[in-house]
C-alpha cells in the first residue's frame, strides 16, 4: 500500500478535470465562488451548460467549493 494519501470524494475527480479541460482547480473555483448562482445544481447546470463539464465534474468541484464554505 502506498504511503501518499490517496484523494477521496470530490478531489478524487481533481486530475481528470485538469486534464481534460486544462484548467486548473483554482480556476473552476473561482468561477463557482464568483458565480451571482448560490444552489448546488444551480452552479452544477452552469457549468455544464455554460462550460461544458460533464455531470460528475460539475458536481465534484461544487460540492468541494462549497463544503469550503467559500460561497
Amino acid at each position: 500500500m502506498s504511503t501518499d494519501a490517496a484523494a477521496k470524494g470530490p478531489a478524487s475527480y481533481f486530475p481528470s478535470i485538469e486534464k481534460k479541460y486544462g484548467q486548473p482547480i483554482a480556476h473552476w473555483k473561482e468561477l463557482i465562488r464568483s458565480s451571482p448562482l448560490t444552489k448546488h445544481m444551480e452552479l452544477v447546470a452552469w457549468l455544464k451548460a455554460e462550460h461544458g463539464l460533464g455531470h460528475g465534474h460539475a458536481n465534484a468541484l461544487v460540492k468541494h467549493t462549497l463544503d469550503e464554505g467559500a460561497k
